[in-house]
């Protein structure tokens, strides 16, 4: 892993909370994308070197829309920058880490991504993250 790609915060509304970071940042998102497949809507802020991802849920049945009727709204992820996705998902796999899905996926901001169950990483839902070229 090369670098933290992004935090990941789970909110009710993109309109509403693009509103609040922006305050809090004193910037705008430079991009708002809808990932259909996972049922959200992205929006995201650059912090310095940092992203920041808003996830919206666009369907009632998405990981988002669940996460929140569970926990609310906060940080749903931590993903990381890696230089060969396919290869990182096998060394932790090796390591003893539970992968969410056996290939890499499309996610947002031209990524192909893979999560890490949280049960093996203390809680936290790991990302890894590559461009997708």
């Amino acid at each position: 892993m090369r670098k933290i790609e992004h935090i990941g915060i789970a909110v009710k509304s993109i309109e509403e909370s693009n509103v609040l970071f922006e305050k809090l940042f004193g910037r705008a998102h430079y991009k708002i994308e809808e990932v259909a497949s996972e049922g959200v809507n992205t929006s995201f802020f650059q912090v310095g070197p940092n992203k920041i991802e808003l996830l919206e849920a666009t369907r009632p049945d998405s990981p988002i829309a669940r996460f929140i009727e569970k926990k609310g709204e906060g940080i749903h992820h931590i993903a990381f920058d890696v230089e060969d996705i396919r290869a990182e998902m096998k060394r932790l796999e090796a390591e003893g880490f539970t992968l969410l899905n056996e290939e890499p996926k499309r996610g947002a901001d031209n990524k192909l991504v893979c999560f890490l169950h949280p049960k093996t990483t203390n809680g936290v839902l790991i990302e890894l993250c590559q461009d997708a070229g």
